[in-house]
């Protein structure tokens, strides 16, 4: 028991016998489970008291209760799990934060196992809650597809890493009669840390530093791993969140922020219009969406002139607001800007076309 993943070992077992109310005789259960002394068991639950998991009351034959450190940890079959009956059995009777700081979890929870269960194509999804040292941690983890892989082929993207972009975009779903495509978005921004890994890919979002980033690192082919964090003692709330993507009458998704360099695949340089018709795809659904210059040192001319002038004047309904920009990108966003504007599509550019072909026309003697 003197090792760190023996003493692992013992903390679940332990967490799990007080749960069941065996906090009266824990010594002698841990006894029995692992075959160890009463002595060795006792100095592991000091340790467990130690760490936080577990608080002692009592001197001679002391009673055990949860601490304030938890860890929750359940597996479940796919398809067919009931994530709102597994939140509210499971890990809500556990778990003891600020309700402001529970809404959060419980958001991240039902959302991100509504998801495997529903887009997964995996046969289990693992869930863990777990509170020490002032954070709550919430980690879904299935042996899926991979959920880049599975936006990739959706899109027939011509490469897996462009998955991160539509995913930092907000409003996909690869199935949109049940999904709205804003669980990923929302509860990325609802934490201070949101991570996914997937298909040897990995999407990094921190509120806190505002980043979005794509990291190439090694991890298996299937499946998809989804860790999130934020202090027990935050302020945020969800509906501040939700208050500020939102708006409008209908109180609907409205506005989104993309960060660029997600546009880039490798080191390439943005200078292309197919790499602009990339990154502005779907932008139409949104009435404003802030353009993240941030870590993007260049910019095309024709990659801006896509963008600024091509886009904005045939979608006048959606607001592009450049920000971080350096001054030399901002340069190419404004030249482009200032460009003359293409006519709007529809009667009267018709109209403009046939006049114009018949002042053209050859003049007769």
């Amino acid at each position: 028991m003197t090792t760190k993943l023996d003493l692992n070992r013992v903390r679940i077992r332990a967490i799990d016998a007080v749960t069941a109310g065996l906090g009266g005789q824990l010594s002698r259960h841990l006894s029995e489970q692992f075959g160890i002394s009463r002595m060795t068991a006792t100095r592991a639950l000091k340790a467990l008291v130690a760490e936080g998991w577990l608080v002692s009351s009592g001197t001679t034959r002391p009673v055990f209760s949860l601490g304030p450190s938890r860890q929750i940890t359940k597996s479940y079959k796919l398809p067919g799990v009931d994530e709102g009956m597994a939140w509210l059995h499971d890990f809500a009777p556990l778990l003891e934060l600020p309700k402001n700081v529970m809404g959060i979890v419980e958001h991240g929870f039902t959302e991100m196992v509504n998801n495997a269960n529903d887009h997964s194509l995996g046969s289990y999804v693992t869930a863990a809650v777990r509170i020490k040292e002032g954070r709550v941690a919430l980690m879904v983890m299935d042996n899926g597809i991979g959920i880049f892989a599975k936006i990739s082929n959706a899109l027939a993207l011509p490469d897996p890493r462009l998955a991160i972009l539509e995913l930092s975009k907000g409003k996909f779903t690869t199935d949109p009669t049940k999904h709205s495509g804003e669980g990923i978005f929302f509860t990325s921004r609802m934490f201070d840390h949101f991570d996914i890994e997937a298909n040897d890919l990995r999407y990094d979002h921190d509120v806190r530093e505002q980043h979005d980033w794509l990291v190439e690192i090694p991890q298996p082919a299937t499946g998809t791993v989804l860790y999130m964090s934020i202090p027990t003692n935050s302020s945020r709330t969800k509906k501040e969140v939700f208050d500020n993507f939102s708006g409008g009458d209908d109180y609907g998704f409205h506005k989104t922020v993309v960060p660029v360099r997600l546009a880039k695949i490798g080191n390439e340089n943005l200078v292309s219009r197919s790499q602009a018709k990339r990154l502005v795809a779907r932008f139409e659904g949104f009435r404003t969406v802030l353009l993240d210059f941030a870590e993007v040192d260049e910019i095309g001319q024709a990659f801006a002139d896509e963008i600024f002038r091509v886009f904005t004047t045939s979608h006048p309904n959606t607001d592009l607001v450049p920000v971080n920009a350096i001054p030399e990108v901002q340069q190419m966003i404004v030249r482009a800007q200032m460009a003359p504007q293409l006519p709007l599509p529809g009667p009267m550019a018709l109209a403009q076309t046939v006049n114009l072909e018949k002042d053209t026309e050859p003049k007769g003697p």
